[in-house]
């Protein structure tokens, strides 16, 4: 053997078994490299109803303010006195004229609510045609949250899906700490900046103080570490939906705290909030609880912290939800059910035992018909099962039952690649070619058929990927991961055996 033909079957050959030993110790030392669907391990059901009403409330009230915005950047008459409801916003001004002046701009070029003049009285209603738009919306963006917040427990491919107008269904597989999840899940995480207008030791104490009549406009908010309640606006100065980061943070002095950082919008706000209100108390609200409020000590420029006797755990789990962004509407547990794993056994030892029974027969076959070089391909089928779960779990993909068909599939595919490059070797043979030489050329001239029909349905794979959910999402994914690993093992480790087959065992002869 000359030292050109070591290295020939030495750098391929090596490669590959190298590659498989790794792989090897990387699924010995990681329990868990393969995450498995709910139909597999059994899980939780969860159905959420979506509060759709204070999504649209909230957007009522937010252009409500942008049109007073509008009025005071236009120095005409501003409302003196507002009343923000779920459906409508009444707007009072002193004047007539002033309310002419109010309803010709919101009548105007891109009007986003609809006005109606009542006296010195304005009505802003949202159009219906936006209130049918923005209930498809906040589903939509509530499902955008729950998978950023599911993706937190490290569960892949949670199917979270609408169902009807205003619920959502989520699947959760395996998780080890449910009632947390639940607890993430359902938690609105709606962070607000607010200016404190009063303080008091109970809430009684606070009403005493306005005759057992909370002002219009305002409302009382407990605190959450002292025995503290607040008179607050009804309306935040700022929300946590102008947040660009949320971050885990340790302070000497509090421990850990959350620090979270606002966009350029939101930075712009509150440093105007903090410069018009130096030696002011400002609240830090979240949920509904008043976290902290500190004095201002000076203009902020748009970062800040929460802190409140947080763990590092809990901290970790606030910045989350924050980073993760508050439900454009809230959400009610409407229903939840278990399933246990017993179906889940009983599928994988059914899907196992189709692999085992597909393998014995296809290892037969292989050996029967293409002697030796069936045997390699049996080799390749196996590596190619190896890589499959490479794939798998490098994706952080989720194996369902669906997923266990695609992986039966992925192994008669496998095969059918093998079959081509033999048949295409038993023509060069036939045609006086020498064994290596046909080998060369018959993997050369099957390249291009196994390349065609692979691709073809990598694409079909990829489309079901896109448009499917849950468990044909599974499929997809591991039907393109197998596919992948058939166009490796088939034009390359199979390659490598035939290789080290002639330059380190010297064979003359190929039996096939």
């Amino acid at each position: 053997m000359s030292l050109s033909q070591s290295k020939s079957w030495l750098s391929p050959f090596f490669f590959w078994m190298i590659f498989a030993c790794a792989a090897g110790y990387y699924f010995y030392t990681h329990e868990k490299s393969v995450k498995y669907g709910i139909d597999l391990v059994g899980g939780t059901y969860i159905t959420l109803q979506v509060q759709l009403d204070k999504a649209l409330e909230h957007e009522l009230i937010a252009r409500s303010k942008g049109l007073i915005s509008r009025l005071k950047k236009a120095h005409l008459g501003e409302p003196i006195n507002k009343k923000f409801g779920q459906k409508e916003v009444e707007l009072t001004f002193a004047t007539e004229k002033d309310v002419e002046a109010a309803y010709d701009i919101l009548s105007g070029r891109g009007a986003s609510l609809q006005a109606t003049e009542k006296g010195t009285k304005l009505i802003l209603r949202l159009p219906q045609g936006d209130i049918d738009r923005l209930k498809v919306e906040a589903v939509q963006s509530d499902i955008r949250v729950l998978e950023n917040r599911v993706n937190a427990f490290g569960v892949g491919e949670v199917p979270i899906v609408a169902q009807g107008h205003n619920r959502i269904v989520i699947e959760l597989p395996d998780v080890q700490d449910p009632q947390r999840a639940k607890k993430m899940i359902g938690r609105t995480a709606e962070l607000e900046i607010k200016l404190v207008e009063d303080v008091a030791h109970s809430h009684e104490a606070l009403l005493d103080k306005y005759d057992q009549q909370v002002p219009e406009g305002f409302a009382i908010v407990p605190g959450n570490r002292y025995e503290e309640y607040y008179l607050l606006p009804t309306i935040a100065d700022l929300s946590g939906r102008m947040l660009r980061s949320a971050r885990l943070g340790i302070d000497d002095r509090e421990g850990a705290t959350v620090k979270f950082e606002f966009n350029s919008e939101g930075s712009r706000i509150f440093h105007d909030l903090t410069a018009q209100n130096i030696g002011q108390r400002i609240a830090i609200v979240l949920d509904g609880v008043v976290i902290s409020a500190p004095n201002v000590q000076g203009a902020i420029s748009g970062s800040g912290r929460i802190s409140g006797g947080f763990t590092v755990e809990s901290a970790s789990e606030l910045a989350t939800l924050l980073r993760s962004g508050a439900f454009a509407a809230p959400v009610t547990f409407e229903e939840e059910r278990r399933i246990g794993p017993g179906l889940g056994k009983e599928s994988i030892h059914n899907g196992l035992k189709a692999c085992l029974v597909g393998l014995g027969l296809l290892f037969a076959f292989s050996v029967l018909y293409y002697k030796l070089a069936g045997l390699f391909a049996f080799f390749a089928l196996l590596y190619n099962l190896l890589l499959v779960f490479i794939g798998l779990s490098m994706l952080g993909a989720t194996l369902t039952l669906p997923g266990i068909a695609g992986l039966v599939l992925t192994v008669g595919m496998a095969i059918d690649a093998s079959i081509l490059i033999f048949e295409k070797i038993k023509e060069d043979l036939a045609e006086g070619m020498t064994p290596r030489q046909a080998v060369r050329q018959g993997f050369k001239d099957a390249r291009t058929v196994i390349l065609d029909a692979n691709i073809t349905t990598f694409i079909v794979g990829i489309v079901l990927y896109k448009f499917g959910t849950g468990p044909l999402q599974g499929f997809a994914a591991t039907l393109m991961v197998g596919i992948i690993a058939t166009l490796i093992t088939g034009l390359f480790f199979l390659k490598s055996l035939f290789t080290l087959m002639f330059d380190v065992f010297g064979f003359k002869k190929l039996w096939i």
